[in-house]
């Protein structure tokens, strides 16, 4: 991976980490000794974090790497030949939706407010017609039915042949055949659990070690009602649960609404179902058609091994605990959100994964069973590829159904639209910190560093550092501190520095050759999560401040000092709450119209109950991701469902959108969503905006959908066209008890027109009204996304929806806007663009400008080392932006091709954009439409040829309105929305050698659209 943008790493796209777990997963040594001569100098050496030999495999979990590799290339169920198991859905609608019609069988779909009966007499009468037809349709196909669905989908999976399965999808009482995929539960947590597992200790390659702070609520004693959640039972689909966990421990009648059952297994017996946990089953028909059993250190049951359904269960409805203790620390009461709430245990992940086909018979049968609520903290790599998947049309029904489904909504933070869990219908959740847990790292010089840590810490007395790899052996991974790679007498009374590897074992690599704490720090940047070491252990994620203590201590490399104390200045986070920086924001790249995430929840440094089979015995444990951030709103959920019998899944969604807050340090929406979660607002939330039933289903059964006429409590404009006006309507609902007056405002969207009419609206309780919102464009940037809000006040009450509009000037983009600028530099020679809007097209250019060229030399800095401003190895060079510029292109190169260059384009202190290929050093950075001002450019010879570094720095500042040397630009005459043209920019007369670049314009029926960056080249002999 070539660049990373706006501070975000996507060098790691390059290594298999982002669906991930964090602390954990490299693999080893900071460089190998054929990589250079045998010294750390410029001249060569055994470098620390060289680029293009070693890679380290971050963000992985570190507890199983075979997982890890199985994961990154996510499973198909089906091989090579078309043969495997399939997901078959059947035409006719399941239990949960049948609204009638066939002669001789009533409707089982319940009237809204009510749940689905399975042992009623339509229902049965219903599904044994469902089991007919299924038999007749595998009869003819010759396949044998493997899992068998009939309430949340209709249909079964079955391992087929490739020519069974294209008979099936010509038969037309089938809708669909997919074959069966796998997903996890790492993509939805990113810190794992990183230490290695044991014999004695069977781990998954799941968990997700994280953080602080109390769990979801304090313990506190409340009596049961609505308010804990009492009557409602959560269902959860995740990796079991570990029954004797004292979140669990309480006897509680089933509901009289319960029909569900405790399905008995390896550790895992009938008393285990003590009410509390009301019911528990497992899934894994496909595991074993694929493998014959399930993966190592897991149990063919409900039982949870690794701990992550047992932390997820516990946060949405776990019991108060007065004293929860980790390792013999007190870390004070822990409760679930709705902790009166009974819990149904789906076990359809075995390993950290499981099957789609497995995860609809989960869902299938929780159903069935009659939950009120589903949590879902399982995703894919890098967010849903598609739209209206078979788990997708499963979560439709039971939401149809009147079950609430809150998912997660991903842990790719590192680049936008990466979301997991996008259909409309599903509450999709980011994580939010809400515990900044700081320590402060004070070096000898003064530098203070802020990370975090959930450790127990030294104090402000100095005391003396070493950095890993000069405390032991390189081969082994001491720059990693690895198992056995330092040296005792080396690191005796030290605090030692470790670059992030595999944390939990490197803290007991220093622990047991007597040092007296850690500092880890990774390279690159990471995300900001903490685990709990039992050791002190101060974590510093960023890049910058990996380079402040890396250069620190190669200065120091015999005198180095530092403390340690807990607590810090507020640095390492913008706030309480902020959006974590692994959550995955919007837009949601599948569809159209839909706006993800819906909100985020407290995410980070959650303290809950966890398995202690694949936690090192421990009964609680601190976890970070999005799969923690979505229980908390389960649980919220069920206090709502439990405050309101008769709300649907669509207005508990609403409810708990349109009262959300704002974050610090963002309020834009795609990566907020509507805000940060405010239950004791969502129980009175005044109005409500619920999508119909029939225009779900609609969208569910169209191959291209496009949400934006649901009615959604959001308005998402992904790909309009800014020649037009959009109109969208919304209906309003008064859920509340006393008639009142909304009227509404707009905020934010800076250069639209936003109008709402009517502009106010009087709403009767239980009345509604429908309002059409107008968007234009006005003077608001092309290709770049506008958000804001739409707020309806009254004098009790307030609902706000997130609006976010990106008008489709040259080219459509599935993601936020992160400095990359996909399609806008091209060729003069042949120029491309795929304009978002439709009818005549004409031009302009300034003409062509050359790239500015100086040479530099400068002495070399660590070999394989860590970039910093103010370190050796690091050229700066400052360029002044005018205002209305049309963009800064700045390139570096060097002609030795044992020198690796990384070139950062800074902005004061914020960085714009970075290049850090480790195959080349010829790197570029560049500003579209920059902010006039003085921007820093910094070459860094990450990896230096010799004691010298000579390179040539090129530069481009294009002035938007300027002219250069005139060139010819030939476009056709009239362009259509999506299509592609090609034109040509062609210099008038011939060009001295060397590189130029132009600014190109268009305009159709007097709009002005910013055009493309075009290049073109001009060797000596073409002169």
């Amino acid at each position: 991976m070539s660049t990373r943008t706006s501070g975000k790493n996507l060098r790691r796209l390059a290594i298999p980490t982002l669906v991930v777990a964090m602390f954990a997963g490299t693999t080893g040594v900071a460089g190998t000794a054929s990589a250079a001569p045998a010294d750390r100098s410029a001249s060569g050496g055994p470098g620390y974090f060289t680029k293009g030999s070693d890679q380290r495999t971050t963000l992985t979990d570190g507890a199983d790497r075979r997982a890890d590799a199985e994961e990154t290339s996510p499973k198909s169920a089906v091989d090579v030949t078309g043969s495997g198991v399939y997901i078959v859905e059947l035409a006719e609608a399941p239990l949960t939706t049948y609204a009638g019609g066939t002669s001789g069988l009533a409707r089982t779909r319940p009237a809204p407010g009510n749940r689905l009966d399975v042992t009623s007499a339509p229902s049965q009468a219903y599904r044994q017609h469902l089991d007919a037809q299924r038999s007749a349709v595998t009869a003819a196909a010759g396949v044998q039915v493997k899992t068998a669905y009939t309430a949340a989908f209709n249909g079964f999976s079955a391992t087929l042949t490739a020519k069974q399965a294209t008979a099936l999808r010509a038969d037309k009482r089938v809708r669909a055949v997919t074959a069966a995929q796998a997903l996890g539960t790492r993509s939805a947590t990113p810190l794992a659990n990183a230490a290695a597992p044991t014999a004695a200790t069977p781990t998954s390659s799941l968990a997700a070690a994280a953080t602080t702070g109390a769990a979801a609520n304090p313990a506190r004693p409340t009596k049961p009602g609505p308010a804990t959640g009492a009557g409602m039972v959560v269902g959860v689909l995740d990796t079991g649960i570990w029954p004797e966990s004292a979140s669990f421990a309480k006897k509680m009648p089933a509901p009289k609404t319960w029909h569900g059952t405790c399905q008995t297994g390896v550790a895992f017996v009938a008393e285990h179902c003590n009410g509390k946990i009301v019911g528990a089953r497992y899934f894994a028909d496909t595991w074993l058609a694929g493998g014959g059993s399930v993966p190592e250190g897991e149990v063919l049951s409900p039982r949870d091994m690794s701990g992550h359904g047992t932390h997820t269960a516990s946060t949405a409805a776990g019991l108060p605990v007065r004293d929860v203790t980790i390792d013999g620390r007190s870390f004070g009461p822990v409760a679930g959100v709705a902790p009166d709430a009974q819990i149904a245990v789906y076990k359809v992940l075995w390993g950290g994964m499981g099957y789609d086909a497995d995860i609809i018979a989960g869902i299938d049968a929780a159903v069935s069973d009659g939950v009120q609520v589903l949590n879902f903290s399982i995703g894919s790599q890098l967010g849903d590829w598609e739209a209206n998947t078979p788990i997708g049309v499963a979560f439709l029904n039971a939401t149809l159904s009147g079950v609430f489904v809150a998912a997660s909504a991903g842990n790719t933070g590192i680049v936008s639209g990466a979301i997991s869990n996008a259909a409309p219908w599903v509450t999709t959740v980011g994580a939010a910190v809400t515990n900044r847990n700081e320590a402060t790292v004070k070096l000898g010089d003064g530098t203070k560093l802020v990370g975090g840590s959930l450790d127990a810490l030294p104090g402000d007395a100095s005391r003396p550092m070493v950095f890993g790899d000069q405390a032991g052996s390189l081969e082994q991974g001491s720059a990693y501190c690895e198992p056995g790679s330092l040296d005792a007498a080396k690191i005796k009374g030290k605090v030692v520095a470790c670059a992030l590897s595999t944390p939990f074992n490197s803290a007991l690599e220093v622990k047991e050759k007597g040092g007296t704490a850690m500092v880890v720090f990774d390279p690159v940047g990471n995300y900001r999560v903490n685990s709990v070491y039992n050791f002190p252990v101060v974590y510093l994620n960023t890049e910058k401040q990996a380079g402040t203590l890396f250069n620190y201590l190669m200065r120091h490399p015999t005198d180095a000092t530092v403390s340690l104390r807990t607590g810090g200045d507020g640095s390492s986070v913008p706030g309480i709450p902020s959006v974590a920086d692994y959550s995955s924001t919007g837009p949601d790249k599948t569809t159209f119209g839909v706006f993800k995430p819906d909100l985020v929840a407290p995410g980070t440094d959650i303290i809950a109950a966890v398995s202690p089979a694949g936690n090192f015995g421990r009964a609680y444990d601190a976890y970070s991701g999005t799969s923690m951030a979505s229980p908390y709103v389960a649980g919220a959920a069920a206090i709502l469902r439990a405050t309101h019998p008769t709300w649907s899944p669509g207005t508990v969604a609403s409810a708990l959108r349109t009262t959300a807050t704002d974050t610090r340090g963002t309020t834009n929406p795609l990566d907020q969503g509507s805000g940060f979660i405010n239950l004791a607002g969502a129980k009175d939330p005044g109005l409500v905006i619920e999508p119909a039933a029939a225009d779900l289903v609609e969208f569910s059964q169209t191959a291209q959908p496009d949400g934006k006429e649901l009615n959604l409590p959001a308005i998402s404009l992904r790909e309009y066209d800014g020649t037009r006006p959009v109109t969208i309507k919304r209906t309003l609902t008064n859920v509340g008890t006393t008639r009142e007056t909304y009227r509404s405002s707009v905020t934010g969207l800076p250069g639209m027109t936003v109008t709402v009419s009517p502009a106010s609206v009087t709403l009767a309780p239980g009345k509604s009204a429908t309002v059409t919102i107008t968007v234009r464009r006005g003077s608001a940037p092309w290709d770049r996304y506008v958000t804001g809000s739409i707020t309806w006040r009254g004098k009790v009450h307030s609902a706000r929806i997130p609006v976010a509009a990106r008008p489709w000037g040259i080219t459509p983009r599935p993601y936020a806007d992160d400095g990359e600028e996909f399609g806008r530099m091209t060729s003069g020679s042949f120029g491309y663009a795929q304009p978002g809007f439709t009818g005549p097209l004409t031009g302009r250019s300034t003409g062509y400008t050359p790239m500015r060229r100086e040479s530099y030399s400068m002495p070399a800095g660590v070999y394989g080392g860590v970039f910093d401003p103010s370190a050796s190895g690091v050229k700066k060079v400052d360029f002044t932006v005018p205002a209305n510029s049309a963009a800064i292109i700045v390139e570096a190169n060097t002609e030795d091709p044992n020198t690796n260059l990384d070139l950062y384009l800074y902005k004061g202190d914020k960085l714009v954009y970075s290049s850090d290929r480790y195959w080349t050093s010829a790197e570029q950075a560049y500003k579209f439409l920059p902010e006039p001002g003085r921007y820093t450019a910094y070459v860094f010879a990450q990896v230096p040829g010799g004691p010298v570094v000579d390179f040539q720095l090129s530069h481009a500042i294009i002035g938007r309105n300027a002219t250069y040397a005139p060139a010819t630009l030939t476009l056709p005459p009239t362009t259509e929305r999506g299509k592609s043209l090609n034109f040509t920019l062609k210099p008038n007369r011939p060009l001295p050698e060397g590189d130029f670049w132009a600014y190109t314009e268009y305009r159709t029926n007097g709009t002005v659209v910013p055009g493309n960056l075009v290049n073109t080249q001009q060797s000596a002999w073409e002169e």
